[in-house]
């Protein structure tokens, strides 16, 4: 069991750790984007389709928060708290300025309140009172988003609050946000519809302080989150995705983008809406594999079976040019020979995808099922047979 584990939390890693760009001769012009930088991701396909400083460090502002959720959510699913449980509104919360959910010291306010006092207003007071409840101190807290930063591969990002405001050495790029909103999504599904909310208040709360400020969840029904933040030093910022129906894609099609340093509330939106609706025209998502299905089965040596299944236990998805998906050549990459024993969802070698001889993505492979060592004698055997060879 600890070995399957260890094989599933490294999938899950490479997964999404092998983000790839389309070769430069093949990439579509992105339209101009009014932005100090910005990224655009094909999250089913798992590939960057557009770009523009992606590393140069900026300050996140209240897009800090969706750490924050992160945080909160794996607090939930290791039953540390429950939505139903109650936490206190401290002073320090109280005082919080910036944006806010409105609630005060005699309150005692549920963990899922909170939570959409955090992402639907982007309440500061509710984000403290959520660090609070699950880190015990901003502090401790603070050192479990760097921690979980860390772990998810976010190079380039210091935590130094749990809500946002500016602060020496508070720092992200595009590319940590774009990890960071991935694995949201992928990690914590069914929390994520938080992020679809148009309009909240906890009871007692101002009337006029409502509306989740994404606004393009009230123009666009395929957009399901995430995040807007803001700070005189950030400018405007927000990280958007969107589902869509596509051909041949079973559960729809994600794409991601990430806007920062716009000049406005309305130009963030309309920078991202314009990312989105280019993404899902200028590529397409082909299928190249169904989940479970695999993409090579190459002879295994000293093992109880002879062939090693290699694949995804998801379907393989690549995203490229409009029009030229017949253009798509696959190549599969292992090591040779395969020798037993495999683990369930160990990784083995990659699926290499081309388009006109360029490469477009190098997806790794999983052993779709485990095989255990052979016997003495299959050893044995198979280790002449090798040696012949």
């Amino acid at each position: 069991m600890t070995r399957f584990l260890g094989a599933l939390r490294a999938l899950v890693s490479i997964a999404v750790a092998s983000v790839s760009l389309i070769a430069a001769a093949q990439v579509p012009a992105p339209p101009e984007i009014a932005a100090r930088s910005y990224l655009l991701m094909d999250v089913t396909a798992n590939q960057i389709l557009a770009q523009k400083d992606i590393d140069s460090p900026v300050e996140p502002a209240s897009l800090t928060k969706l750490m924050s959720a992160y945080v909160v959510f794996d607090a939930l699913r290791a039953r540390k708290i429950t939505l139903t449980q109650t936490l206190p509104v401290s002073p320090r919360a109280w005082k919080m300025p910036g944006s806010r959910m409105f609630i005060d010291p005699k309150m005692q306010v549920p963990v899922e309140d909170l939570i959409k006092g955090l992402i639907v207003q982007s309440g500061n007071d509710a984000t403290v009172a959520l660090a609070e409840g699950v880190g015990g101190t901003v502090e401790h807290f603070v050192e479990m988003m760097n921690a979980q930063a860390k772990a998810l591969g976010m190079k380039s990002t210091t935590y130094k609050n749990p809500e946002g405001l500016t602060a020496p050495g508070h720092t992200t790029t595009a590319r940590d946000l774009s990890i960071l909103a991935t694995r949201l999504v992928r990690d914590f599904p069914e929390e994520a519809k938080y992020y679809a909310i148009k309009k909240y208040r906890y009871p007692g709360t101002p009337s006029t302080n409502d509306t989740n400020r994404n606004l393009l969840l009230f123009r666009d029904p395929t957009v399901d989150g995430l995040k807007t933040g803001h700070t005189e030093a950030a400018g405007y910022g927000m990280v958007a995705t969107a589902k869509r129906d596509f051909p041949n894609l079973s559960g729809g099609r994600r794409l991601l983008s990430v806007v920062l340093g716009t000049t406005g509330e309305t130009v963030r939106a309309n920078e991202s809406q314009k990312l989105l609706n280019w993404g899902y025209t200028a590529y397409d998502a082909v299928r190249l594999f169904d989940g479970g299905q695999p993409a090579a089965t190459p002879a295994v040596w000293k093992g109880k079976a002879n062939e090693l299944k290699l694949g995804r236990p998801d379907a393989i998805v690549v995203a490229v040019p409009a029009g030229s998906a017949s253009k798509i050549k696959t190549q599969v990459s292992r090591p040779d020979p395969l020798v037993a024993p495999f683990t369930k969802y160990q990784p083995v070698g990659s699926l290499k995808v081309t388009l006109d001889d360029q490469p477009v993505a190098d997806v790794p492979l999983v052993a779709l099922e485990g095989v255990e060592q052979a016997g003495v004698f299959g050893r044995a055997w198979d280790a002449v047979r090798l040696w012949i060879k």
